[in-house]
């Protein structure tokens, strides 16, 4: 017997999902498919993938070390499929389609711009842009269903390479009726505005603010920056937000930069790709020479815990 994707296919998604029912769920193929192909794959190998525990499976040492290898080689299946799909023939250049996972102010501020400069210079390309928090783009980037992720806050995982891709200047802002001044101990005990934790602008504002501050008295947490911005807006409280995703509101006189006693504030903007993933035509020019691929097991270019 052969190896074949559709148990490769079936063998990660029931890792992922943690039952032969949700992986067929999840893939389109009934339970009593999805068994026989797992069993099928532990035949082939001559050993258990999975532990039964109750109803769930859960991966053994053998499956662990499939697990990797298998998700890379569904990947560059499905790389070839919609090269070919798209037109293009092995050996040539594809035509470009890249799918992209970034966190919420680096997608929804700073890619559109670029994107539609990409689309004018090549109007075939297609890209497909998926924004979720910096945890969900890693966790994207880790499952290798995005060709790569941007994060605005660390990495915290092992094996996958990371690169700075640019400097993001951040500044404190309040509603324009604000007073225009705050001294440190205002600061401290201000309401301050803040993403969910998980977050690479949550961790990001922490990290620059509280060597300064050594806590928040007050806060109020939301669930994305338009969400902050509007609490800003409305008088409750104040936040410290990418430069980009507020110069709407400064332009309009809705938002004020605060005068503060703090340092000039930034973080840096990373590009995380898997090193199983191949690197795609075009990603260069989307995201600019940053993004050139670091070698693996580069101390300042892999995650770790």
């Amino acid at each position: 017997m052969r190896l074949t994707l559709r148990q490769l296919q079936v063998f990660v998604a029931i890792a992922d999902h943690g039952s032969t029912t949700a992986a067929g769920q999840a893939i389109a193929l009934s339970q009593s498919a999805s068994s026989a192909a797992l069993q099928e794959l532990e035949a082939h190998f001559g050993t258990p993938l999975f532990d039964r525990i109750g109803r769930r499976l859960v991966l053994n040492g053998h499956g662990r070390a499939l697990l990797e290898p298998a998700r890379t080689l569904l990947a560059n299946a499905a790389d070839l499929e919609r090269h070919l799909a798209a037109g293009g023939t092995p050996g040539q250049g594809a035509p470009l389609r890249l799918v992209l996972a970034a966190s919420t102010t680096i997608g929804n501020y700073l890619l559109p711009a670029r994107i539609a400069a990409l689309l004018r210079q090549t109007p075939q390309a297609e890209v497909d842009l998926r924004i979720d928090n910096s945890a969900g783009v890693v966790a994207a980037v880790q499952r290798l269903d995005v060709d790569a992720g941007l994060i605005e806050g660390p990495c915290h995982e092992r094996g996958l390479q990371v690169t700075p891709w640019q400097q993001d200047p951040l500044v404190i802002v309040a509603a324009a009726d604000a007073p225009a001044r705050w001294s440190l101990d205002e600061l401290r005990a201000a309401r301050w505005l803040l993403r969910e934790p998980g977050s690479g602008t949550r961790e990001a504002v922490e990290q620059a603010l509280l060597p300064h501050l050594h806590g928040f008295a007050q806060t109020l947490q939301l669930g994305n920056t338009e969400a902050i911005k509007q609490a800003a807006i409305a008088g409750l409280g104040v936040a410290c937000l990418s430069r980009h995703a507020v110069e709407e509101p400064l332009a309009l006189g809705r938002l004020q930069v605060l005068d503060t006693p703090l340092p000039a504030l930034q973080r840096t903007l990373w590009l995380v790709r898997h090193p199983g993933k191949h690197w795609l035509p075009g990603l260069q020019a989307l995201l600019g020479d940053a993004t050139l691929p670091p070698r693996i097991g580069n101390p300042n270019g892999s995650c770790e815990r």
